[in-house]
């Protein structure tokens, strides 16, 4: 088990790394080039001077995910908290939200499905359909600004083809569990300048959790629906038009944590974690002349987000000869606007320049109820809680960036990149609360690449991100209602090797350095009230991170791949103590020492496959507040079946070796009468074997 991260540990693994990139000559198929999406100078992933982690169609259907929390586990020093039913709050390298109970938002993630904004509301995430997953690692001050602190997830749908074609899917799996998807698309006109792909999907199952107390299995199920179109036009060979829609209906139930911390629940009112999201983005890109070019991005989303839970945890017997009975609801809308324009100069050898501005619009308004009551016979004692909290908050962001890509050598080209930002919001809450901060943050790159060889780039940058201030609710220490920015300054060194036309090799070694780092801890106010927690953000000293990544790709031969993916991670706290814990050398909450993926896949020429994969993760703390940790773990997942022309049949199971592992972790007393201090941890999915039938047509 990897305790400490060094440099000598960075550096002896960028030696193993190098002398992987030496195997034995082979005939087997070539690696495909792959364009990153989320760059905006639409550079290669080969040319690409970042750490970058990109999933393809035909990773997402040989993986069998339904969901992107499904696909975390893959992608080095990427993880995700459980406080919801589906993963929406993900951390990069140890920076990101746990949750989200209170306040404005503020995300370090950013996350985008076709340019549409769904940062800190990721439940939409369902992976049918999908043609490609990037995760951009480290700050993404140029391109993203506030919303990327600690990095990027960009989501892309399949784009429509001119060849008429489809595929309808359908799968089964226990936990009663069942989905169906179907895919249409092709040219509207016989000139194939107009070209559409609609898609939509039905999932269902009961959620892993049984509940004896109501006779129910299906109180953590889920129920979700999602609707996707595009629309490509190309009205001249200067103009091209894309259009992207969304219509997703979440309907899943939230009933996860039990009190002996197992599958088996014991609530007398489950909760419900519903998202309905709407969504469009517009994209234009014109050619204007034979040097520029222009692109206009502009998309809106409409969402809304019931999420509720069963504060005890429990019911009447539960707590008998004691009355504890609490809930807590929430009714949460957000509506977001956002136009980018960027003229950018044609991709040239020697030079390429880009300039844009941006523009955002973020309303949310919340109401959240709180009830309950608790009763001691023993010693005559009630209480009861009864609370209704509305806020509304709006954002504006304006930005103006650019970015330079040039060649200074034969072999070498620098980039730069420059991003300022302006952020004010207005907020106010029905506790009296107004507020109407604004600031301005500035953030930028500066990247050297150079070429060894036709086989072998090396490349460095530095870089900066920023995350905007913000306020606290209720009481607060004096002089503490507001904190500042946060700034993320971020070295990197890394290297993209392909030794042979069947191997590719990525890695990089980063270090973060936080400055005026936001730290968000909990406390409960009132022992044996559940929803008595209150959220506290401040500005610790500093943060810092070293850290490591690699991913390597081998086409064996033309039957056999293999691939490892591997993240090292040492991220603490500096000089911070919040009262109750001294953090200071401390790990930030959610961040593991080590990720790691493998995985070996066969495909016979007959038809026949077979793909098993292993995955894992060490221990990570749970939250600022406690000192509580999870466990470290490993997942099998496998699956084989066969394929022909127009139809694959696929049998497959996730966490084969059915696997205890915990997505988040509370500690407080939740148990009458003495309400000891005790962690709860919510678990991951047990072991699911399924099928799944694909047909194209």
């Amino acid at each position: 088990m990897i305790r400490e991260i060094s440099l000598r540990t960075l550096a002896a693994s960028l030696g193993v790394v190098l002398v992987v990139c030496v195997p034995p000559a082979t005939s087997a198929d070539e690696i495909d080039e792959i364009i990153v999406t989320a760059d905006m100078l639409g550079r290669s992933y080969d040319e690409l001077p970042a750490s970058v982690s990109v999933l393809d169609g035909d990773d997402i259907k040989s993986l069998a995910v339904q969901h992107f929390e499904e696909l975390v586990n893959v992608v080095p020093n990427l993880n995700w908290s459980g406080d919801g039913h589906r993963a929406r709050y993900f951390q990069i390298r140890g920076i990101g939200e746990l949750e989200q109970y209170q306040g404005a938002p503020n995300p370090s993630v950013g996350f985008l499905v076709d340019d549409i904004d769904f940062s800190g509301i990721g439940t939409i995430a369902s992976l049918f359909d999908i043609e490609r997953v990037e995760v951009l690692r480290g700050p993404q001050g140029s391109r993203f600004g506030a919303n990327a602190l600690a990095g990027l997830i960009y989501m892309q749908s399949a784009q429509p083809e001119a060849e008429r074609n489809g595929r309808l899917q359908l799968g089964a799996a226990d936990d009663n569990a069942s989905s169906i998807g179907v895919a249409f698309g092709g040219s509207l006109r016989d000139d194939e300048k107009a070209l559409f792909r609609v898609s939509a999907q039905k999932y269902e199952s009961d959620g892993f959790r049984d509940n004896p107390h109501l006779g129910r299995s299906d109180t953590n199920g889920r129920d979700e629906t999602v609707f996707r179109g595009r629309l490509k036009l190309m009205p001249s060979e200067f103009l091209q038009i894309n259009i992207a829609a969304l219509h997703t209906d979440i309907d899943n139930g939230y009933d996860a944590f039990a009190l002996d911390n197992s599958y088996t629940v014991l609530s007398d009112k489950p909760g419900r974690d519903a998202q309905r999201s709407n969504g469009m983005s517009v994209r234009f890109d014109w050619d204007a002349t034979d040097s520029l070019s222009l692109t206009s991005i502009s998309a809106v989303a409409d969402s809304d987000i019931d999420f509720g839970f069963d504060a005890d945890w429990g019911n009447d017997e539960s707590w008998a000869p004691f009355t504890y009975d609490y809930i807590s609801l929430s009714d949460r809308s957000r509506k977001t606007l956002s136009q980018e324009f960027r003229l950018q100069s044609a991709s040239g050898e020697n030079m390429t320049w880009l300039v844009g501005v941006y523009m955002l619009r973020l309303d949310e308004e919340l109401t959240t109820l709180n009830q309950g009551s608790y009763f001691d016979p023993f010693f005559n004692f009630a209480d009861s809680l009864d609370e209704t909290f509305a806020s509304a908050y709006e954002a504006d962001n304006v930005a103006a960036f650019s970015q330079l890509d040039a060649r200074i050598g034969p072999n070498t080209r620098f980039s730069a990149g420059l991003r300022i930002e302006r952020r004010t919001a207005e907020y106010r809450d029905s506790a009296g609360l107004d507020a109407a901060p604004g600031e301005s943050m500035i953030g930028g790159e500066l990247t050297l690449n150079h070429e060894i060889n036709t086989q072998l780039s090396l490349y460095a940058s530095l870089s900066r991100g920023y995350k905007a201030g913000g306020f606290n609710l209720g009481i607060v220490p004096l002089g503490r209602r507001e904190f500042s920015a946060e700034g993320l300054w971020s070295a990197e060194v890394g290297l993209r090797a392909a030794p042979q036309d069947n191997l590719e090799v990525s890695a990089a070694v980063f270090l973060h350095r936080r400055e005026d780092q936001q730290v968000r801890t909990s406390t409960q106010l009132i022992p044996g009230d559940p929803a008595s927690f209150v959220f506290f953000t401040d500005n610790a000293a500093t943060g810092k991170a070293l850290g490591f990544e690699t991913e390597i790709d081998w086409v064996i031969s033309d039957a056999w791949r293999a691939y490892a993916r591997i993240g090292l991670l040492n991220a603490t706290f500096a000089r911070y103590s919040n009262g109750a814990t001294d953090l200071d050398g401390r790990r930030q909450a959610h961040a593991p020492r080590y990720t790691f993926a493998t995985g070996l896949e066969w495909n016979a020429a007959s038809g026949w496959f077979a793909r098993a994969d292993v995955s894992g993760k060490d221990d990570f703390y749970f939250d600022v507040s406690h000192n509580q940790r999870s466990w470290a773990y490993q997942l099998v997942n496998a699956r084989t079946g066969f394929r022909a022309d127009k139809w694959s049949l696929q049998v497959w199971a996730r966490n084969l070796l059915d696997e205890d592992f915990a997505v988040r972790g509370f500690f407080f007393g939740n148990e009458p009468p003495n309400f000891p201090n005790t962690l709860y941890t919510r678990l991951g999915d047990p072991r699911q074997v399924g099928i799944t039938l694909d047909l194209r047509f």
